[in-house]
């Protein structure tokens, strides 16, 4: 079967991995010039199936407006004249109830640990280097209400059966000798050994030769305008280089495929919610982190990418602006040179910002369209490196008319 795939993010690329070991005729079409260069590019480095759950969550509309009143914010929001936001917005707070986010969450998990089990199989499969390590993920508290979210979180992993430690300040330095926890107030935390991280845009492009290798072609610098349809029918996509034909489409393109979706009557509630990171070499091996914290407080999450540290965090709310204000910035640069003094040169530290695609309840939307051979792979927010192989894997079960391993 031929079948396209939009969008050579991480979610992409890993989809044409599956269909091409399946034995398809993959074709994957990437308006930029590489894999990974646009969401996939700089995150967080968190493979985190533990932690993997949807932002939208009992009181967090209050939380929101007590940040609003923070120097560096964790979430910002930018009014603007966009029905896109305002509906995204309301659609995110009517998410926010307890049963809502316990079903939402739910998914999520069972996405996740089957995607981290995907990633697992691939990286023994093919020998794939990407930066990675397997040494667990530290959720750090800061005070006391944070430590007490953290006992009921410890409650909900127990309850799923994820291997977890909830640690006092001392366990936290057991974990993370190098952090800094009196400057930083750490008062506990919570470590999930069997979480992993791993340079995101380094295994894209590495599974990419893979898949070019399996056969799998590329068009780059091209980008999806339309679709060649016939009645419930995707006869292929429309570029400005042409058309390219098709028996079956995944759309993986991120937060950009809104519009292109809008065209054929296929409406997504998936809105680019932007966030920062920085990287930068490490220059005392003591001072770097051992593997990745999530900061609970600033929401930074600061991790170990071989010889680098990688840095990221804030969620921002203002449409595709490209921008890399000094406030966000120092916000990210402060907060990491404060958990982990001396370990980089954060002066010279590389700056990016990206989109995430984010859906307002959570869970992205994989599987079927309206379309008989129209398919999504879309909305993961900001755990599209975590639900990467799973997903691509599941659309590819989906397209051979097999019953996936999970349900979504």
């Amino acid at each position: 079967m031929k079948v396209v795939v939009i969008g050579a993010g991480v979610v992409g690329v890993a989809t044409a991995w599956y269909l091409t070991k399946d034995g398809h005729e993959v074709t994957i079409v990437e308006r930029r010039s590489a894999p990974a260069e646009e969401t996939s590019f700089g995150n967080a480095g968190g493979v985190c199936p533990g932690f993997a759950g949807p932002w939208a969550a009992p009181g967090m509309p209050f939380k929101a407006l007590k940040w609003m009143f923070q120097k560096h914010p964790p979430l910002k929001f930018r009014p603007k004249l966009d029905p896109q936001q305002w509906s995204w917005l309301f659609q995110f707070i009517l998410n926010c109830t307890s049963a809502r986010f316990a079903d939402n969450k739910a998914r999520m998990q069972r996405m996740a640990h089957y995607s981290k089990a995907c990633l697992v199989a691939l990286r023994e499969e093919t020998g794939i280097a990407y930066d990675h390590a397997s040494k667990g993920v530290l959720q750090t508290f800061c005070c006391d209400e944070e430590m007490e979210a953290g006992t009921r979180a410890s409650k909900v992993l127990t309850s799923l059966g994820i291997e977890h430690v909830l640690a006092d300040a001392a366990g936290v330095a057991a974990i993370e000798p190098a952090l800094n926890i009196a400057g930083a107030g750490v008062v506990g935390g919570l470590h999930l050994p069997g979480d992993e991280t791993g340079d995101c845009r380094l295994f894209t492009q590495e599974l990419a030769k893979l898949v070019a290798q399996k056969g799998g072609r590329f068009l780059f610098d091209t980008e999806v305008t339309g679709f060649a349809t016939s009645g419930d029918t995707i006869d292929g996509v429309v570029t400005k280089e042409g058309l390219v034909a098709a028996d079956a489409v995944v759309v993986a393109g991120g937060p950009f495929i809104v519009p292109l979706m809008k065209s054929i009557g296929i409406s997504l509630p998936i809105y680019p919610v932007k966030g920062y990171s920085l990287t930068c070499d490490i220059t005392d091996e003591a001072k770097a982190p051992a593997s990745s914290i999530v900061d609970e407080h600033s929401k930074v999450m600061v991790s170990r990418l071989g010889s680098r540290v990688r840095a990221a965090g804030v969620a921002e709310l203002a449409g595709f602006d490209p921008r890399l204000p000094k406030s966000a910035v120092e916000g990210v640069r402060e907060r990491v040179a404060l958990l982990y003094p001396g370990a980089g040169d954060y002066a010279r530290a590389e700056f990016w910002c990206g989109f995430r695609p984010m859906m307002p309840d959570g869970p992205s939307r994989v599987g079927k369209t309206r379309f008989a051979n129209l398919f999504l792979n879309s909305g993961h927010g900001s755990n599209g490196w975590t639900q990467a192989c799973g997903t691509g894997k599941v659309v590819t079960d989906i397209i051979a008319g097999r019953e996936p391993d999970i349900a979504v």
